[in-house]
């Protein structure tokens, strides 16, 4: 499933890097699929390999905006996870290679739904 190249991206934010899933060549009646028609399709489905932080918090500090603070930022963690296969839209997802393999990054509000296993 991912590729061990990855543990060097960072993923920012409230993204999550996700690894498409094999389109399906045939329809359940047998019909092959022509090239190209699961790139048509509204959503697309994949396993978010990466999650980044999260949505950032402001901070509760009383020191002036000018003055950097050295507390680390706070972020309202996502409620996806890596493992987790995704269901989200296409339109808002940025398609990349990276060492040769297809991903999307997407941001957690274009994710529909989840199928978690629970261990």
């Amino acid at each position: 499933m991912a590729n061990k190249n990855i543990d060097n991206l960072i993923v920012i934010g409230d993204r999550v890097l996700i690894e498409p899933s094999v389109p399906t060549k045939k329809t359940k009646g047998g019909l092959l699929l022509p090239a190209g028609y699961q790139e048509k399709e509204e959503v697309q489905t994949g396993y978010i390999l990466k999650c980044g932080p999260g949505y950032p918090l402001p901070s509760n500090d009383d020191g002036e905006a000018w003055n950097p603070s050295d507390k680390e930022p706070r972020y309202l963690p996502l409620q996806v996870k890596p493992g987790d296969m995704a269901i989200f839209l296409l339109k808002n997802a940025v398609e990349l290679k990276y060492d040769g393999q297809k991903y999307f990054v997407v941001p957690q509000q274009a994710i529909l739904m989840v199928e978690r296993e629970e261990f």
